[in-house]
Formats: C-alpha cells, sequence, structure tokens
C-alpha cells in the first residue's frame, strides 16, 4: 500500500501543514487479485498438459528428423515399410515396392487406378473388383520382359502376338465372327472338330486349304449335302482305295441280280449309282435308277 500527502498552501498565508492526509490505495485486491492467481494458475495448468500431450504425440507416432513411424522422407520421394490403409484417394506419379518384396494393393470392396490428362480427365482405369476385373481405355495392351507384345485390343481387332494359341477348354472356343489364321491345329494325340450347330462353316483361302491328318482320318459329316466344287481346276482323288459304300444299284426291268463287279455309271443329274459290269458297259440297261 502506497500513501501520499497532498498539502496546498499560498505565498500570502502562513498556515500550518493540516493533520487530516488523504490516502490512495493502488493495485488489485481482494476476491480480484485471488481470480488473478487462479487463472493464471490454470494457465500454467493447461500449458504443462499440452506440453505433455505434444511429447506423447511425436512418441507415439514416432515423428523423427526423417519421417513420421514407417513413413520416411527421402530425396525420391517418400517410403512407406509394412501395411498401409488409405480412407481417401492416393494421388501418386510412380509406386513400387521393396526390390525383395512384392507390392499389394488390397481392398474389401474393390481397387480402381485412374490415369487423367491435364484437365483432370479420366482417359484410362483399371478396376478390381469381386466378380469382375474392368479395363476402361481406348488401347489394352501386354508385353512380353523385352517388350514385344503378346496380347493388344482396341475397337477394331483383338491381335495375339504370340507364336501359339492355345485353348484348353473342353468345349473349345467359340468365334460369333470370322477368323483369321494361317494355321488350325489340335493338341497332340487329341482330335480336331470344326462345327457349326446352327449354320454353315466356310473357309476360304487365296491359295488353297490344306487339311492333313498324320496318324488318323479325316470325317466330314453333314445333315444335308457335302459339296466339292472347283471353278477352274479338277477334283483329285489320289488314294490306293475310293469306296463309295452306299451307292444305289441299278436295275435292269426290275431284276435285282448281285453280282461280284460292277461299275460306276453317272445319271444326267450327277448323280452316281452301281451297274452290274459286263464284257461292254451295261450303264444304259441299269439307268431306271435315274427316272
Amino acid at each position: 500500500m502506497v500513501r501520499e500527502q497532498y498539502t496546498t498552501t499560498t505565498q500570502c498565508t502562513s498556515l500550518e501543514r493540516p493533520e487530516n492526509q488523504y490516502v490512495y490505495n493502488i493495485g488489485i485486491y481482494g476476491w480480484r487479485k485471488r481470480c488473478l492467481y487462479l487463472f493464471v494458475l490454470l494457465l500454467l495448468i493447461v500449458l504443462v498438459v499440452n506440453f505433455a500431450l505434444t511429447i506423447w504425440i511425436l512418441k507415439v507416432m514416432w515423428f523423427s528428423p526423417t519421417g513420421m513411424g514407417h513413413l520416411h522422407v527421402t530425396k525420391e520421394g517418400l517410403r512407406l515399410e509394412g501395411e498401409s490403409e488409405f480412407l481417401f484417394p492416393l494421388y501418386a506419379k510412380e509406386i513400387h515396392s521393396r526390390v525383395d518384396s512384392s507390392l499389394l494393393l488390397q481392398s474389401t470392396h474393390n481397387v480402381t487406378v485412374n490415369a487423367r490428362n491435364s484437365d483432370g480427365e479420366v482417359t484410362g482405369r483399371l478396376n478390381v473388383g469381386p466378380k469382375m476385373v474392368e479395363v476402361h481405355g481406348q488401347q489394352f495392351q501386354i508385353n512380353s520382359v523385352d517388350g514385344k507384345p503378346l496380347f493388344t485390343v482396341d475397337e477394331n481387332e483383338v491381335v495375339v502376338g504370340t507364336d501359339k494359341l492355345r485353348i484348353t477348354g473342353p468345349e473349345g472356343a467359340l468365334f460369333e465372327h470370322s477368323v483369321e489364321t494361317p494355321l488350325v491345329r489340335a493338341e497332340a494325340f487329341k482330335p480336331l472338330r470344326l462345327e457349326s450347330p446352327t449354320r454353315s462353316l466356310s473357309m476360304d483361302a487365296p491359295k488353297g486349304i490344306n487339311i492333313k491328318a498324320q496318324a488318323g482320318n479325316i470325317e466330314a459329316l453333314s445333315q444335308m449335302d457335302i459339296k466339292l466344287h472347283s471353278s477352274d481346276g479338277v477334283l483329285l482323288l489320289d488314294a490306293e482305295t475310293v469306296r463309295l459304300p452306299k451307292l444305289p444299284e441299278g436295275t435292269r426291268g426290275g431284276s435285282d441280280r448281285s453280282q461280284e463287279l460292277y461299275e460306276i455309271c453317272v445319271c444326267p443329274d450327277g448323280k452316281l449309282y452301281l451297274s452290274a459290269a459286263g464284257r461292254y458297259s451295261t450303264c444304259q440297261e441299269y439307268s431306271h435308277v435315274c427316272q
């Protein structure tokens, strides 16, 4: 407490100093002083708790000069050790694993990888879902280790760049439209079958078609007709034996005589039939089958 005394006199007066004094109290006293000390104490407690929480967070999150926990900041970018979970989209220029481990991307629903242009539009997308893998883009291509295209798909065509395309399914391959290939071959010791259940089957080649069986038979089965047509050349059957087991046998005047030797005759409409062989041709005599 500071006490100050003030005395007022004039030049013409000779009054003595009065005995009464004026006292002014300067400062904070009473309940205000106690509230101030309590506020300062609370502020110190908050500062200590804040400092302790900061130290605890730094220790729990493993903050260090090189990064945070398993996340390290290097000159090449960010390096993350162990497994990590991303709750929001991840934007990165390059993602790769360590040399001695593989890269695993896992999600409970699906994994989506998008490629965007400078305007932010999606130009390519890879979506790996629980039931299907979808690829959206102008072209899909799979290359070998040396950069050779193995499989290419776009809106116009599908190109298989390997030397051999092998289909191991029990039902084979189903094509709704045409197929262009230089060779169709079955696996070793297994038959090859070309079939069109409800429509026609056509094989076209500008220089020729070669059908060859190394150690078996070639069968052509049809519900209706089988036509062998050559516009400029001839139809050549080159074999030791040519058999037509189901040709009708010609008759002569209604008789049904069997012979050991027959000759093949042709009707005007191209139909083949058998006639009993004689010294001369007997096709005219057994031509009743053409009527």
